[in-house]
């Protein structure tokens, strides 16, 4: 894709009336939103002040680059704008700001999109580029000189040349758009300019390039490592490194290669120096840190949830029993996506939730044991909440494991991670959730059954209010599970009212949460606002699992909204007189039930408008 294809003429003002760094972003959006390039400028703007809150994108030589990716960002493209006096952009080297390239890329930009913004970066770094984007007086002008250098990117001749003894560094920013390859460039440029050897990985969007080689590293002088993120650094340990802001790299690239060329840094221990205070902060983290780690499992687990949940909701359309051999309704296409989404995303749902919760943990070495925990929950019947515990174990054994093996003799570090970690986490962590969780989870689970079969159908509002309830407390965990039991048990014996309010109880939570993420768009995050889209069809189809990553994420203020919904909408449904003969189908099953399908439809609405609401007025606006 050439650059041009994303700078186009009515995204070019070779005039800026802005005298400000806060003005000229203002007028850079409106280029871009008058474009038609954006879904919501007001985000997108959110989103490049954020950025600047990082690190100012003025790079000096009279240029900025503000960029955001984001999905308010309706097409990737870019903005140009031209100063002839000059706005302070508090560049780094203290100068004037006269030419602004606004880079708005989508979320899921795809691959040549990316190199484009990236290639755009690089050309900036040649200063005749520069000269000539600032005598020009059109907009043709400003397209041609982007052209006239704009070049597809060839492999780089050093990967012809032997590897040993290259001075190696890795150039990494927030966004990983604009400043992450001009680094690159200006360490090549000086590196090339000086005789000296050197081979730079770039982590942008599109995933890491010319990642460096264990051996290279093994042979390389030093290592410099220009980033405004996390970069893997344990595998520079023992060697000579040198890390800076990225920003340094495109100022001072020969002082840089210089350094790295004697081998002027500090040896990398991985566990002391700079690495040593950002691995205090994890722990510092990993003991106040619940909220984060939680999300990091919700995040991982959603696709989940959501694609296996909608499969089987369409599994529905082709009947209640399609998937059921057995019966006459059976479709094979029918079976093959309830296999899928039910016997297989759903299924590994709480293992992937489990999993990721260690791993934000303990980082890698947490991730087998809690994925083996989650598994050990999800057939112990423990639910998501036993995912959730089996996480926090996992993570937390691992992290006990590291601190007892810390003295290990240096030439026992290396099986650390393949042998120790896994091994004894993924026992301990078993044994644990065997001996101790899962058996403890399954006799509540009994106990919660026998007691709902002695509390007979006397009164059928309070049964309708308490079994409700009871589809939205674990989401299909153990008390979930033991009321929709009940109700199938009662439709054997022809009692068709409980499981009218176990459906209704069960199709609140989903829709609720929908509704809310709809009219309190404030009080959610941008994934959870599109996690809400899939949710309206979840609720619609008696998978009360689509709550569960809102409340894994907040549990003390939705949990008790979705209880409440879902006992108000038990309690209606039995008051209304409603009996269900099919024990799932949500909205597909209305048209079957005994007494008012109309009346049904208002007791799952009314619930969900009452967990709508408490959810909207519990929850906190997202910062």
């Amino acid at each position: 894709m050439r650059i041009t294809e994303l700078l186009r003429k009515e995204t070019i003002a070779l005039n800026l009336q802005a005298s400000s760094k806060k003005s000229v972003i203002d007028e850079l959006v409106s280029v871009l939103d008058k474009g038609g390039k954006l879904q919501d400028a007001e985000e997108f703007k959110k989103a490049i002040h954020n950025r600047e809150s990082q690190s100012t994108t003025g790079i000096g030589e009279g240029i900025a680059i503000p960029h955001a990716k984001t999905s308010a960002v309706k097409s990737p493209a870019i903005a140009f704008g031209k100063s002839a006096d000059g706005i302070d952009y508090e560049s780094l080297d203290g100068a004037p700001a006269h030419l602004f390239f606004m880079i708005a890329a989508t979320e899921g930009a795809n691959q040549t999109h990316l190199e484009a913004l990236s290639r755009l970066s690089s050309i900036l770094m040649d200063e005749s580029v520069r000269k000539a984007l600032v005598n020009a007086a059109t907009e043709e002008e400003v397209l041609e000189i982007i052209n006239l250098h704009d070049k597809e990117e060839e492999p780089a001749s050093e990967e012809s040349s032997p590897s040993e003894g290259k001075v190696l560094a890795v150039t990494a920013c927030p966004t990983g758009i604009a400043h992450t390859y001009m680094a690159a460039d200006a360490l090549k440029a000086k590196a090339k300019e000086l005789g000296i050897g050197l081979k730079v990985e770039t982590n942008g969007s599109g995933g890491a390039k010319d990642v460096l080689t264990a051996d290279e590293i093994e042979s390389a002088p030093a290592i410099i490592v220009a980033a405004d993120t996390k970069v893997e650094m344990n595998r520079f340990k023992g060697k000579p490194v040198i890390e800076v802001p990225v920003a340094e790299a495109i100022r001072k690239p020969q002082v840089l290669l210089e350094k790295a060329v004697n081998k002027d840094a500090p040896l990398y221990s991985g566990t002391k120096g700079s690495e040593d205070k950002e691995e205090q902060g994890e722990e510092k983290k990993q003991r106040t840190g619940f909220y984060k780690h939680l999300m990091n499992g919700v995040s991982n687990m959603l696709p989940f949830v959501v694609g296996g949940g909608i499969l089987i909701a369409i599994s529905f359309l082709f009947g209640i029993q399609s998937a059921n051999p057995d019966s006459p309704e059976y479709n094979e296409f029918a079976a093959i996506l309830n296999k899928i989404g039910g016997e297989n995303a759903f299924y590994l749902m709480v293992p992937v939730l489990a999993g990721f919760i260690a791993m934000s943990i303990a980082d890698r070495p947490g991730f087998a044991p809690g994925m083996v925990g989650g598994l050990i929950a999800a057939t112990g019947q423990s639910g998501f909440l036993g995912g959730i515990i089996a996480g926090f174990l996992a993570g937390y054994v691992v992290v006990g494991i590291k601190r007892l093996t810390k003295n290990f003799p240096a030439p026992l570090e290396g099986i650390k991670p393949v042998l120790i970690y896994p091994l004894l986490g993924i026992f301990i962590t078993g044994v644990i959730m065997l001996q101790f969780l899962v058996e403890p989870l399954s006799t509540v689970n009994s106990g919660i059954q026998n007691w709902l079969d002695g509390l007979g159908t006397g009164n059928l509002v309070v049964l309708g209010l308490i079994l409700g309830g009871m589809m939205a407390v674990d989401m299909g965990g153990p008390i979930n599970k033991a009321a929709f039991t009940f109700g199938i048990a009662m439709i054997e014996g022809g009692n068709l009212a409980p499981h009218a309010a176990i459906m209704a109880g069960g199709m609140v939570p989903p829709l609720g949460l929908a509704l809310a993420t709809t009219f309190f768009k404030s009080k959610f995050k941008d994934n959870e606002r599109k996690a809400g889209i899939a949710a309206y069809f979840m609720g619609a189809s008696f998978i009360t699992e689509g709550a569960i990553p809102f409340a894994a994420a907040d549990p003390f203020r939705v949990i008790p909204s979705i209880v409440t919904g879902s006992a108000v909408a038990g309690a209606l449904t039995m008051a209304f007189g409603i009996g269900l003969p099919a024990p799932h189908g949500g909205l597909f099953v209305f048209p079957v039930v005994e007494g008012n399908p109309f009346l049904y439809l208002v007791a799952v609405l009314i619930g969900s408008v009452i967990t709508a609401l408490m959810v909207g007025f519990l929850k906190k606006p997202v910062k």
